[in-house]
This record gives C-alpha cells, structure tokens and sequence, in this order.
C-alpha cells in the first residue's frame, strides 16, 4: 500500500480515497493502477482532487478506466492523444469529462463505445443556445440530408441512417450535458438545457422523417406532412428523457386524393417514430407517443387540417385544449404547422368559456393525483403532491382563464408563462418567484435522475448512495442526502400550498363564465352587461370602473382582472352601485399599499366577500372606509368571530395603561367598540356571526367600553377631588339589553350607577365623587368626538329622570323596600353587574333579588297591572300613523310583546323555578317551557318572533347605515329597502316579498301566543 505526502502528514491512498468521496476505496486503488489509465493519465493520483467534486467519484473513476481502455485500444491514436491531453492538466475540457462520467452512466458508456467523442469535450463552445436551425442541420446531415430540401430526404438509409442519427444525437447530448453539469447555478442554466433539448428532439424528428421518407418509392413527394410537438417539447422544456407528444398534421398536394395522402402520411409517421424508439445498434431515444391527438389511440394517426377543425369543434374535451395550449410546429412542413397551431389557438383560448371549464380542469388534476400509485405517491417528481404537474396546471389554468383577453401571457413555455403572469398581476411577484425556484429545482432533480442513466423516470431515488450522488450533482455536496430529502420535502409542500391558493381562486370560474369582451371589459360590452345584471347608473359605473383600471400601473392590472368578476359579484347585493362606488373609494384609500389587491386577488374569499357587504350593507362600507385594513378580516372566518371578555379586556388595559390623559383613552375605548361593532358587522352580513352570537358580541364590546371608562373616571374624579384613594365603591349595573346581552347596533346602554362609602368617609362628598364618575362617564361615552358614541341611559333608576343620577347602595335599598313600583321589579329582570366593585355587585344581585323573583310569585292585582301598563305601552307609545303589524318593537308580535310574555312569567315564577333566574329573553323562555309553563310550540313561535325581529332591527341598521331615526324599528314598504333586509339576513336576491311575508306571518303567530299567554 502507497503512503504519500499531504500537509506534511503521512497519508495511504485509501485513506485519501475515503476523503474525497469514494465510497469503495479498494476498488479505486486497482483503478487508479489501470494500464490503460496509466497510459494517458501520467499521474493518475493527480486526478483525486478534481473527481472530489463529481457527483459519483467511484462511477466517475471506473468509466475513465473504461474509456482509457477503449482510447488504447482503438485503432485511432488520436482517441488516445485527446484524453491525455483532457486528464494532463486543469482545463474546462478536463471539467466536463469529469462531470459528465461523474453523473451519467450512460453517457459515460457512451464516450467507451464512440471515443471520437471526446473532442466534444475539448471544443468550448457551449451546448445550450446554439441555434434549432443549426441542430436541425446538423443531425439531417449525419443521415444525409439537405438541410435546405423543403422535404430532406436521407442519403443514408434503413439501420444505417437510424445509427448514424441515433450517433448524431448522443453527439449533440453530450455537449448538451457537459454544459449543464458543470453549471456553477444548476437552476439558472435549467431554461436554457429544457429548451437545448426540445431543439434536438425537434431535429431528431426531422432526421427520422428524412430516413422514413428515404423509405418511400416516391419519398412522400403526394403528402404534406407535419409534426406538432405537444406537451413539454411543444413548450421547449424537455426533459432528458421523456416521451415526446406529437400531432400529425396532413394534407394532399395537387392532384394526389386526401385517402392517398392520409395512407402515406401515416407510413411515414410510423416510419419517424420506428426510427426514434425501434431496437437498433445504437441505442433508442425515446417514443413518440402520438395518443393526444383527436380520439387518443382509438383516432386516426395522422388527420388533415379540416377534420382536426371539425373534432375540436364538435368532440374534444376540456383536457384537449388545456394540452393544446402547448402545440409548436416541430418537424416537416413548417407552413402546414403553422397552419394546424392558427386553427386552435382561438379554440385553446375561447375553450374557457366551456361550461364548468375550470372545474373539470381541477377535477383532472385531482384525478391525475389520485392514479399515482400509492408506492410511489412519495417519491414522486412529477405527478404527485407539491410536484411538477402542480405547477404546470396552475400556471395553465391561469393562462387560459386570463389568456384569451391578455395575448401576453400565452406562452407555451411554463417559466415564460409564470413570469408573464407575474407581470401581469395575475399572480404576486413573490409567489411567482417561489414558485420559479421551486420548479426549477424540481426539474432539475429530474433531470439529474434520468441523466444517470438515461431513463425515463420521475421517481426520487431511495439508496443513500443515490440521493448522495443526487446532491451532489445539484450542487449540494455539503447538505448531504438528508439536506437534499429535507429541502426537496420543503419544495413539495410549498408547491402545494401556492398550488392551492392559486389553482382554486373563486376568481377563475367566475371569470371563465364571462364572454371575452365581458372579461376584457369592453365599454360596449361592459354598459350592457352593467345594465342588464342591475345597476341604476351603467354610465356612473362605467366611470368608477374606468378611474380604476385605467393606465399600466401593476394596480390597473389587478383591476382589470378583479373588476369582470366583482361587479357580478356587487350585482348579487341590493345596491350594485353603492357597492361599485365604495369599492372605488376603498381601493383609492388602500390601492398603493402592498397587501390590498394582493389579498382580493390571491384570497379564496376576500374579494366576493368585500364585494358582498359593500353591495349589501352601508353600515360595513362606511365601517371599512374608516378602518380599511379591517377588509384583512374578510380572507377567513378567524377574523371575523366575536373576541372573548378576556382578549377585550386585556387590549382595554393595554390602552390605558399607556394612556395619560383622559380624552385620548375615552377615544381609544371608543374605537376599540367600533372596530368590534365593524367586525361584528361584517361577519353579520357574511353569516359568520348570527342572531345572539352577534347581540353577545356587541353587547361583550359595551361591557369592556364601560369598565375601561369608569376606570378613567376614577381616575380623573380623584384628580378633580384631590383625593388619593375613592372615597366609595362603584358599581355599574346593566340593565335593559345590555344587562340581558341582546344588544342591537343602535342600542343604547341602560344602566343603573350604586355607590357604597368606605367606613369612615363623609357620606356627602361620597355622593358628590360618585356623582362626578357617573357624569364624566356618560360624557366620554356620549358626546360628539371622532368615534361612535355609546349612549348611557341611567333613566331605569329609582325616579326616574327626577331622581339622583347615582345612588348609595343603602339608598337603594330604603327605595326598592318602600316606593317600588311593578315596572320596577320587571326592569331589574335584566339588572347585571357589568363594571367595578365584585362585593357590591354580590350584594346588590341579592338586594334586588326578592323584587323580582318575589317568594310566592305576583298576586292578581300586580298581574293586572302588569297587563295594564302593556296596553297603555301599546296603546300610546307606538309612533302615529305605523301600522302596528309593522313596528319590530312595540307592534303586534314584536319584540315588546315577547319580551313582556318571558318577563311576566319570570316575575310569576321564577321563585321556585331556578333557570328563569336569567336577565336572557329567549333563556327564559327556553327554562318556562322545560317547566312546563309554556307549551313547546308556543316557545317556538315566540323565539321565532323575537329572532327575527331582532334580526330585522340589526338588519335596518345595516343596510341603511343609520342608527336611529323615525323608522329604524319599522318593517319598510319599500322594495328597494325589503330586498336590502333580505341580503342581509341572506336570503337570495329579490326575496324581499318573501322577507315581508315571513315577518308578517310570524309576528301573527307570536301574538296570538301573547293573547293566550300573557293576556290569559
């Protein structure tokens, strides 16, 4: 065993053999002593260092061997000559070798059996970007052809002329791969090798025709024939080794019958593919698979130019003009081909307009998915999840939704494509990158598996020694083959999550459904279509639709592709225009940030959502359009749900904390309301958030607004007063809606403010600070300030209006136990301590608790007066001139009505029946039913009833934007109004009626369960 010098250390040769990558060393050692390698390499030892860096050194260093041996023995001493002076001395030349034997078996056998091929090796011009024209002429000549003949025939003929192509082409290969592999970036150069390989596949198709015409008594001089090349060599992005699809394309010259041209044209087809994939001396190419052509395997093999018309006319199927999208003329006559690629491009690019054209574009690629073997699902480059067939799809699915009315972005070339539709808007730019690393990756590992041994697969390899070998090919020698499976395994879940998010935008079938003119957005076509889907002023709409699309901005851009789609979309609402101008108004507001079109465009459900509520609810438009970045909440349902007391009150300290002066927290607790208001608003329109789930939202929003506000007023009211420390316990009280947590958009906070002094304070200046807290509260929740106002009505309290605003706990107590009145009692049915002392809070909940569930339940007399005070409330307080059919509050059915029925039932027993213990209507009238006390059919109604007016008074509010005003508890006449109540409450568009007749009926129902029932 050798022992040589290294860095002053002794070293054996195995031992270096082990370092630099060889895996047998012993075996290398017997090479490296080879004859014939020592015979033109005069330091063989020499070459470790540069087979160090191969992507196999073993395989690297046998097939050297092997071509020594061949290059010896060769009676040709320049075969000889040329590989010494390769392995002599560092050059380009030596690289390539070194790269190519180091990576491909096959090529290296190659270089064994034609060592004339080294000099390849040694001229420097690169294999990629030489010309199609210039690889045409050159395999046509090695069988030979005249590259000028309009139809080459080949000079060389039968297994002869099959070989010297089949040589020609390894010839062009090699040169091909020695550019790729010695790639300082493999995925930069992956474009340029794709398309290096469609230009010699093209050429061996013009070579095979030449030697199939060769063939002919005639040469094929009665048949025009072309070769459209399909899939990945029609889009110059082909793989090493892959079946090549291929259209052909015939026609009849003059004087020859089109059956006479068909049968020959079909011979010489054959005759091409024999000459690519047949067995022979040298070894096959690969198939040409003609099966995309009309009627697959079962069609005829070769057609003319009007009967593929007629098939794609009448017959083909969605996946045919998806594939069609790649048709380039290959080989023969090229004007024929062109003929063939001008008759279906308008097809490929209307065929969107075919009826569920982009579902069944998804359903075939789930399809594709679902027939990998399970075996393979994991290992699988092309066809599995996060692999090249998800990136392919999606880009083609975007082209021929887009396509037809964008001419930019139809290229058949899946990088060009991408970045076309990148620089369209059609897709972000970031996704676009992504996604153009992630593909080129994958077609890279691709690539380096087949070229291994010029295979056609697509399965990642399994043996440590392969995916070693895999890495470090692509440039990964230091990542290992865990690096590689763990970035590769990266790839694919990337790929699937943009796949995705792109592949099933809601954008693409809805813009499939629209004409080519409607997608471009034509003004003819676009006023038409704006008048005819329901918009009151095309004109105006047209304008707004022009102040957004207008000019070349990126903006524009994602304009025009959102627009088409969203103005259907507005049309779904009750005021189409409305939607339109506050869809203009926002986009000027958010337009030039970085994230809003993104998210329309990108989003499975942001844009029909924004469009949904801005169509249906002024409430939500205006919302919005103070607090654009609240349109983020429409991407998803997690946004949208109510907030929790808990995450509320933590933001309210947050805020306060920070704060230092009174005005600026009250305006912060404000619009922490009203985001909570917006939010609860559009997850209301969307029905994400209904009924009572949306009442406890607001109502949770009211709890958390007036703790944070009597924590400033303390705050201040100690300031004011000079004092260190409350001189009294505070306690605020719900009461009404809030306190049963069924608050409405527009609904007021009614409260009851109690006091208790600290042992020793002065009972006066007690009343006064608890007093001066109650007012600054109403005030900073009240008045006029840049964020909505929150009424605090305290007008429940003992006396009244004419009564203090605030009372001590004692006071309280002397009042309820000597002057209360009936409706008293009633309204602290729905008494809830909402902010400040928990103590006080227990005890007033047990002060009030006798009043109003009263041992022994209500005596006649109350129950009277009780039914009383209901007439009078019907009979006086319904505004003159509404029908009471019509009032969702105090008419006939209404909430009034309801509400009166649970609390009168309450008051009657809710002494010895615990769960009508509850300041909740439909809570209580859930538990007098369990009770007994109310029939379950009669629950229903009155649930029904309550519900849906509730629903309807939230609803007014919403579609109208209006909190308050004469009607805003009144069921409209108004078309136009009853249409927008029932988008609102999700019913269809023009249900209106339907909407008016529901109420009407249900509201009926009610009352007459209220006749039995309360009025009994």
């Amino acid at each position: 065993m050798s022992t040589l010098g290294a860095g002053g250390r002794g070293s054996t040769l195995a031992g270096r053999l082990t370092r630099s990558g060889f895996a047998d060393a012993a075996r290398a050692e017997r090479l490296l002593a080879d004859g014939a390698l020592a015979a033109v390499a005069d330091e063989p030892e020499a070459l470790l260092g540069p087979l160090s860096e191969v992507a196999d050194p073993d395989h690297a260093l046998l097939a050297l061997a092997k071509i020594a041996g061949a290059c010896v023995s060769s009676a040709d001493p320049a075969h000889a000559a040329v590989l010494r002076g390769l392995l002599g001395s560092p050059s380009d030349g030596r690289d390539r070798l070194l790269a190519v034997v180091g990576s491909s078996v096959a090529l290296a056998d190659n270089l064994a059996a034609h060592p004339g091929n080294l000099a390849l090796l040694v001229d420097d011009a690169p294999g990629t970007g030489v010309s199609a024209a210039e690889v045409r002429a050159e395999l046509l000549e090695a069988v030979g052809a005249d590259p000028a003949a309009d139809a080459p025939v080949a000079g060389v003929v039968g297994s002869p002329g099959v070989d010297a192509m089949r040589r020609a082409y390894r010839a062009r290969l090699l040169r091909i791969a020695a550019t790729d592999l010695t790639a300082t970036d493999p995925l930069s150069r992956l474009p340029g090798v794709a398309a290096a390989l469609a230009d010699l596949a093209a050429a061996a198709l013009e070579a095979s025709l030449a030697i199939a015409r060769a063939d002919l008594d005639d040469h094929g001089r009665g048949v025009r024939l072309a070769v459209v090349g399909m899939g990945k060599a029609g889009g110059r992005e082909l793989n090493y080794v892959s079946d090549v699809d291929v259209i052909y394309v015939a026609e009849p010259v003059d004087g020859v019958s089109e059956d006479e041209a068909l049968a020959v044209g079909a011979r010489l087809a054959t005759g091409l593919a024999r000459a690519c994939s047949t067995a022979s001396a040298e070894p096959a190419l690969w198939p040409v698979d003609a099966a995309l052509r009309p009627e697959g395997k079962n069609g005829p093999l070769v057609r003319t130019v009007a009967s593929h018309r007629a098939y794609y006319e009448r017959w083909a199927k969605t996946w045919e003009f998806q594939a069609l999208l790649k048709a380039r003329p290959l080989a023969g006559d090229p004007d024929l081909g062109k003929e063939y690629v001008e008759l279906v491009n308008p097809l490929v690019w209307s065929a969107v307009q075919r009826e569920n054209f982009v579902e069944d574009s998804q359903a075939m690629r789930r399809r594709v998915e679902h027939h990998v073997p399970a075996a393979e699902a994991d290992r699988q480059l092309k066809l599995g999840v996060g692999g090249l067939r998800d990136v392919e799809f999606t880009v083609q699915l975007l082209q021929l939704v887009h396509g037809r009315a964008d001419e930019t972005i139809r290229s058949p070339n899946t990088l060009t494509a991408l970045a076309a539709l990148a620089a369209g808007g059609y897709v972000g730019r970031e996704h676009a990158a992504q996604l153009a690393v992630c593909y080129r990756l994958l077609r890279a590992l691709e690539h380096r598996i087949q070229l291994h041994r010029l295979q056609r697969t697509h399965l990642m390899p399994t043996a440590e020694a392969d995916l070693r070998r895999l890495a470090r090919s692509v440039g990964m020698r230091t990542e290992g083959a865990a690096g590689l499976d763990e970035r590769w395994r990266t790839v694919r879940r990337e790929v699937r999550r943009l796949h995705e998010e792109l592949f099933y935008r809601p954008l693409l079938p809805a813009t499939a459904q629209l004409s080519t003119e409607e997608a471009r957005l034509a003004p003819e076509a676009a006023r038409a279509r704006l008048a005819a889907i329901g918009y009151k002023d095309p004109a105006g709409a047209l304008r707004h639709i022009a102040a957004l699309t207008e000019g070349i901005s990126r903006r524009a851009a994602i304009q025009r592709q959102l627009l088409p789609v969203m103005i259907g979309w507005f049309a779904d609402g009750a005021d189409p225009d409305a939607g339109l101008l506050a869809f203009r108004r926002l986009s000027d507001e958010l337009g030039t940030t970085h994230w809003y079109l993104k998210l329309l465009r990108d989003s499975g459900t942001a844009a029909q959502r924004l469009a949904r509520v801005l169509s249906t609810s002024r409430y939500v438009a205006d919302a919005l359009s103070r607090s654009p970045e609240s349109v983020t909440w429409l991407a998803g349902d997690a946004e949208l749900e109510p907030r929790t007391h808990e995450r509320l009150t933590a933001e309210a300290d947050a805020v306060l904390t920070r704060a230092h002066e009174p005005a600026p927290a009250a305006t912060a607790l404000r619009a922490l309301r009203r985001r909570e208001l917006a939010r609860t608003a559009a997850a209301n329109v969307l029905g994400v958030v209904i009924s009572t789930r949306a009442s406890q939202s607001l109502t949770t929003a009211a709890d958390v607004v007036l703790a944070g506000a009597l924590r400033v007023a303390r705050a201040e009211s100690r300031r004011e007063h000079g004092l260190d420390h409350d001189p009294t316990r505070l306690l605020v009280v719900a009461m009404g809606r809030l306190g049963g947590r069924e608050m409405g958009y527009s609904s007021d906070a009614d409260v009851l403010f109690v006091h208790d002094p600290v042992p020793g304070a002065d009972p006066t200046g007690a009343q006064q600070f608890a007093l001066t807290v109650a007012t600054r509260i109403r005030q900073m929740l009240g008045e006029v300030g840049p964020e909505p106002a929150l009424e605090v009505d305290a007008d429940l309290r003992p006396e009244g209006r004419n009564g203090p605003l605030t009372r001590s706990f004692d006071a309280y107590a002397e009042y309820y136990g000597r002057w209360s009145s009936p409706w008293e009692s009633q309204a602290l049915l729905r008494a809830r301590p909402v902010a400040g002392d928990e103590e006080l809070g227990r005890r007033f909940v047990d002060l009030v608790a006798p009043l109003r569930y009263p041992d022994g339940g209500l005596d006649a007399a109350t129950v009277r007066e009780v039914r009383r005070v209901k007439a009078r409330v019907e009979a006086e307080r319904l505004p003159r001139g509404v029908d009471p059919a019509r009032h969702l509050k105090l008419g006939r059915g209404g909430i009034s009505d309801v509400e009166w029925t649970a609390q009168l039932l309450q008051l009657e027993h809710a002494h010895h029946v615990p769960g009508l213990r509850t300041t909740a209507t439909l809570e209580a009238l859930d538990a007098a039913a369990g009770a007994g006390l109310l029939d379950p059919a009669d629950c229903r109604e009155l649930t029904d009833a309550w519900e849906l007016a509730s629903r309807l008074r939230d609803a007014l509010v919403l579609w109208s934007g209006r909190t308050g005003g004469a009607h805003a508890d009144v069921l409209p006449h108004d078309r136009q109004a009853l249409a927008g109540l029932a988008r609102v409450l999700g019913y269809p568009p023009g249900s209106g009626g339907e909407l008016e007749e529901v109420y009407l009926r249900t509201a009926r129902r009610a009352r007459a369960v209220v006749e039995r029932v309360f009025y009994a």
